[in-house]
């Protein structure tokens, strides 16, 4: 599966950007999907994932303002990040996970197979 994320930009505190992930190569629908960002000088972490039943799940820090979803008939993961905050400023990476159960989210970053190339998200105060 190749993975191609876009949508990142520069935005002020309390702004929107809606980020996407489009899928190539595999049957989308098969796989979790979810997002991850680094922070300068942080670790990766979790952000939200939605499972193959279009369940989801995010981290609490985003719970409220982020929302992921995803089109099976375009083979596109986004994220709609609302009322951002600086401390959202980070690098931005889909993930893919070929999933057997349905119903599966993975918040773990070990546990999914192939990853975009990320897109930067700047949120000025």
């Amino acid at each position: 599966v190749q993975l191609q994320a876009s949508g990142g930009g520069l935005v002020q505190a309390g702004g929107s950007l809606r980020l996407s992930c489009a899928a190539s190569g595999r049957t989308f629908s098969n796989y979790a999907m979810g997002w991850f960002r680094q922070a300068p000088g942080k670790e990766r972490e979790f952000v939200a994932v939605i499972t193959r039943s279009a369940g989801t799940y995010s981290t609490d820090s985003v719970k409220g303002r982020f929302t992921i979803s995803r089109d099976n008939a375009k083979s596109t993961v986004y994220l709609q990040m609302n009322s951002l905050k600086p401390e959202d400023t980070a690098v931005y990476y889909c993930a893919a996970r070929a999933a057997s159960s349905s119903a599966q989210p993975y918040t773990a970053s070990s546990a999914y197979e192939y990853w975009g190339q990320g897109t930067l998200v700047t949120v000025s105060s």
